[in-house]
């Protein structure tokens, strides 16, 4: 049985190609304060001592990895061929994980283009998850929400009391997690992150409060942002 002082795995999902952002090269892949963005987020991840490896879901037609095996003395796997969906790729991790780590351990999954991950959020993230069956890091919403038209035309203002951006990691048991994903694609649902197959379940995940400034790199404004932040951190 998972306890709170077992050490976790990562899934990082890595297969997308990154398509809003344009360009040859993934932008996983993509310079960031002089190396591979990939690199920052894994180091980001490894540095916590709770952490005890990294498994990287990566496109069967990759040919930017840079053959990274260990970060901080934690093993780095790359053995995992990456679907069509997120999901996919996840669910592809999840499965090619060590035998040593039990359905009834807790594991993360964590974006690969998420390379400003604080340290103290990620703590915070493995306490509060082993204490409520599974939580993600996600942000209150504080702007006023608008509706749109198909013209783009703002028809309605929207409440955001209890709404929340999902972030990552996020964080659940690998058995639950992995069932849960198959459950929806059986059903032919695409969900879009792992809290979402969760709630299918019937679970509720906990909702553990991060950094806004642990941000998704999509466009090439989020990669200068992203460099800023991390020359305050590096």
């Amino acid at each position: 049985m998972a306890t709170e002082a077992n050490t976790l795995w990562c899934v990082v999902p890595a297969a997308g190609r990154g398509g809003r952002f344009g360009g040859e090269v993934p932008k996983q892949y993509l310079p960031l304060a002089g190396r591979p963005l990939i690199l920052h987020t894994l180091e980001r991840i490894a540095a916590h001592p709770r952490i005890a490896g990294l498994m990287v879901v990566l496109s069967a037609q990759d040919h930017w990895w840079p053959g990274v095996a260990e970060i901080n003395g934690k093993p780095v796997s790359h053995t995992a061929i990456g679907g069509g969906e997120r999901a996919d790729s996840v669910l592809t991790g999840l499965r090619a994980l060590p035998d040593s780590v039990a359905d009834a351990d807790f594991v993360l999954v964590h974006d690969a283009a998420r390379p400003c991950l604080r340290y103290e959020d990620l703590g915070r993230l493995i306490v509060e998850g082993a204490g409520s069956g599974g939580a993600l890091l996600a942000t209150p919403l504080r702007d006023t929400l608008k509706r749109a038209d198909g013209a783009n035309r703002s028809i309605e203002t929207e409440a955001r009391e209890a709404r929340w951006r999902a972030l990552t990691p996020q964080m659940f048991r690998r058995g639950e997690l992995t069932l849960a994903l198959e459950r929806a694609r059986t059903d032919g649902v695409v969900v879009t992150d792992e809290a979402m197959a969760m709630e299918l379940s019937g679970v509720r995940p906990l909702l553990v409060e991060g950094a806004e400034d642990n941000i998704k790199i999509t466009t090439p404004a989020d990669l200068k942002l992203a460099e800023f932040l991390l020359e305050r951190t590096l």
